[in-house]
């Protein structure tokens, strides 16, 4: 008998939307029925026309804990991603004290994050100067691969690899390397300025250029999978296109900021729109939105990046003071839903590329789809809803973001983890690992 059965006449599986009753029984989907089959559940929920998502699988999400809780952690981080209809996170390795860069760290931060996350948690690991010696244990004990920065990370405790030491890394562990991708020859220090414009001057397209090519080339020669994180200058692109044709292993994501926002409309002093690499034009955007339809861009995540409101220098305004980084991980569907379904884009495409994708890029072939077998982690998500963002209703543990006060049409009803609703009192999320899930 199953526990749970729930119908939508909008359901969104990999074979397109259509209506349908899905089955649930002990946290997994058993059936994909049609809307009206008589399934004798224990219990019966009928969304009408409300659609029917998998949960979002996000797989860059900075949580900071522990460490650095007062910016993040795993209670508000995770309830967050479940009221925006994220089932499934996967932790970076920076940002926390310890980073998880050993595997003494790695155990630290479950133990940080044990019985207090609402959704499903993953974890990367890091890559930094000295520590390769360290990544075949980190891998074996679950790690979905290996975050690298080619500049200055902002924290010294996790500090920048150059091509030989990308290289040492790649040679130690055969595991996914996703590196953010500025080249530091290429940026220069930005003057204490309230102007978005004099930031973005300091981080130019040319330092993601340069950057990918070197993460392609390392990975080329050692023969290693290599995602490039956070995409933001389309001029990158074309490398990438080139290199995947003669068959590297490369993929790259974006986010939301990237598609939906725009430099020249950022204000003086809102620092709460920097972050690194930094938002371009809509030019740009059009570019990435073209990349993201070809597949040449393979998936679209958060990189929630929170910190306290003292640390964005909100009170003087200066970007070059601010830390870099936007909490995103609530809003990202309804972010993007608006501006995808403006651009012609359906529910199955936002599906495809916040929930699908990123599942495949780590290998969790049971997440991110509606089909018998895979988890019933699923979204209730009335698409047509309209509501303004307003930042301290939201669950990160800190009310800033770049959003606020924008206009988003898409509406997460009720969240579903392995077939139970999350609620927020009860912290029902389980630890994955790449070979495993416990």
């Amino acid at each position: 008998m199953a526990d749970l059965v729930v119908r939508s006449r909008r359901v969104v599986t990999p074979e397109g939307e259509r209506a349908a009753a899905v089955l649930v029984a002990q946290g997994r989907i058993t059936a994909v029925l049609p809307y009206d089959a008589d399934a004798g559940a224990a219990e019966d929920v009928d969304l009408g026309d409300t659609a029917l998502l998998p949960g979002l699988v996000d797989t860059h999400v900075h949580v900071n804990e522990p460490g650095r809780t007062e910016w993040e952690g795993f209670a508000t981080a995770t309830r967050a991603a479940a009221a925006g209809g994220v089932t499934t996170i996967i932790d970076m390795p920076l940002n926390s004290l310890p980073p998880t860069v050993t595997g003494e760290a790695l155990r630290i931060k479950r133990a940080a994050a044990a019985g207090q996350c609402h959704v499903d948690v993953g974890f990367w690991g890091g890559a930094i100067p000295g520590n390769a010696a360290d990544l075949p244990g980190l891998h074996a004990a679950g790690v979905f691969g290996f975050k690298a920065f080619l500049a200055d990370s902002g924290v010294p405790e996790f500090p920048p690899v150059d091509a030989d030491q990308l290289a040492t890394a790649m040679n130690a562990v055969d595991a996914l390397f996703v590196v953010h991708a500025e080249d530091p020859d290429h940026l220069r220090d930005a003057a204490s300025s309230p102007a978005y414009a004099d930031f973005l001057a300091s981080r130019p397209e040319g330092a993601e250029h340069a950057a990918v090519a070197t993460a392609v080339a390392v990975a080329r020669a050692a023969g290693r999978r290599v995602h490039i994180l956070h995409l933001s200058a389309a001029t990158a692109l074309p490398l990438i296109a080139q290199a995947r044709a003669e068959g590297v292993r490369v993929t790259a994501e974006t986010c939301p900021h990237y598609l939906t926002l725009d430099a020249a409309g950022i204000p003086d002093g809102a620092t709460e729109f920097k972050c690194c690499p930094p938002i371009r034009d809509t030019a740009n955007a059009d570019r990435l939105w073209e990349a993201l339809a070809d597949g040449l861009i393979t998936c679209v995540v958060s990189d929630h990046s929170p910190c306290t409101p003292d640390l964005k220098r909100r009170d003087t305004g200066d970007f070059a003071a601010a830390w870099g980084g936007i909490a995103s991980v609530q809003l990202g569907l309804p972010v993007i839903w608006t501006a995808a379904r403006d651009r012609g884009h359906t529910l199955a495409d936002v599906v495809k590329w916040m929930a699908c994708r990123p599942a495949d890029l780590v290998g969790l072939r049971n997440k991110g789809r509606i089909t018998p077998g895979a988890d019933a982690d699923l979204v209730a998500f009335e698409p047509d809803a309209e509501f303004v963002v307003d930042a301290h209703a939201l669950h990160h543990r800190n009310p800033v973001t770049p959003y606020a006060g924008k206009r988003l049409r898409g509406v997460v009803r009720t969240t579903w983890l392995r077939g139970r609703a999350v609620t927020g009192d009860r912290a029902g999320g389980s630890f994955l690992s790449i070979d495993k899930e416990s």
